[in-house]
């Protein structure tokens, strides 16, 4: 098929455009390259890139030409360049999710997978059990409102106009070639240069984190599923975050202390206790599971990322 990513030369886009350039497909990436790009060598030389901007309604109606499949990645990310820019990032997810939508009817393109997150539970993930696509969601930020917004708006583009739509709530996903604007390469790279690792809070906190791997597997067997869904892609595993740096440690032999600090007040609506998710749909829909455990998935960033 011909498959569309936006966001693809991003952390999780450039590992789908890898394995749907290994399955033979036929990739065209979409991309403003502001963050950098994370498309290895061979991949890039295999798929159409096109760099520009979301938010270009031409743009997008050209790259989706064709296509069969659009994976919606683009996203403003990290939580402080998030919080310090809510305007940008409400018209990123809000004018891009449009254009999408509007290019994907234009091109009679069938599918359109959207990246959502975890972040839309919020604080209600103080329920005991695992979170459910069921559960009340509770979106506090301008990048957790603008995703609850666009699962909304691709569900009523399904029933007016009929075209399939999945939103996927990512759990924490962390694996190769991840930048330290996130959690788990932040403790890799203070662990290896045997500097405090530096937790907010308590440390206390719990997260699912989900590896790469299991997270493109699972967009990948979504890919034909008609109708409309909202899909947690969760490992069903809660981690707190001080038992995370205890990990790194351990497999990099680290002598870092890990010290607590007060999270900055920007900090706030991001900052959950605890969060897991189940993926009891995910399995239904999918006939999949993630099933990387997080120590498993550790020693894996390190041989790949870190190891000499």
């Amino acid at each position: 098929m011909k498959i569309l990513i936006t966001g693809g030369a991003g952390f999780i886009g450039s590992n789908l455009a890898k394995r749907l350039v290994d399955d033979k497909h036929e990739v065209v990436v979409l991309d403003s390259l502001l963050r950098g790009n994370k498309l290895d060598k061979d991949t890039f030389s295999k798929i159409k890139f096109i760099k520009g901007d979301i938010r270009s309604r031409q743009l997008v109606l050209d790259a989706s030409k064709g296509c069969d499949v659009i994976y919606h990645f683009s996203a403003v990310l990290g939580v402080d360049i998030v919080a310090d820019n809510p305007v940008e990032t409400m018209d990123v997810e809000v004018i891009g999710t449009r254009n999408i939508i509007e290019a994907a009817e234009a091109n009679n393109v069938k599918h359109i997978l959207y990246a959502s997150t975890s972040g839309i539970y919020s604080h209600s993930a103080i329920v005991k059990n695992a979170l459910t696509e069921e559960v009340l969601v509770d979106p506090r930020t301008s990048y957790a409102m603008a995703k609850r917004y666009n699962e909304i708006y691709l569900a009523s583009h399904h029933e007016e106009k009929g075209i399939n739509v999945i939103s996927l709530r990512f759990f924490n996903v962390y694996g190769w070639n991840q930048d330290n604007r996130m959690v788990v390469p932040r403790f890799f790279e203070q662990a290896i240069a045997n500097e405090p690792i530096t937790v907010f809070g308590t440390g206390n906190q719990t997260r699912d984190f989900t590896y790469i791997d299991d997270t493109v597997e699972a967009c990948v067997r979504l890919m034909g599923i008609k109708g409309c869904h909202i899909i947690n892609i969760a490992n069903e595993a809660e981690w707190c975050i001080t038992d995370l740096a205890n990990e790194i440690k351990s497999i990099t032999n680290s002598n870092s202390e890990i010290i607590y600090i007060e999270a900055p007040k920007k900090r706030y609506d991001y900052e959950v206790e605890r969060r897991v998710g189940s993926s009891q749909k995910l399995s239904e829909l999918a006939k999949y599971k993630p099933l990387t455990n997080l120590r498993t998935g550790l020693e894996k960033i390190y041989s790949i990322n870190y190891a000499k």
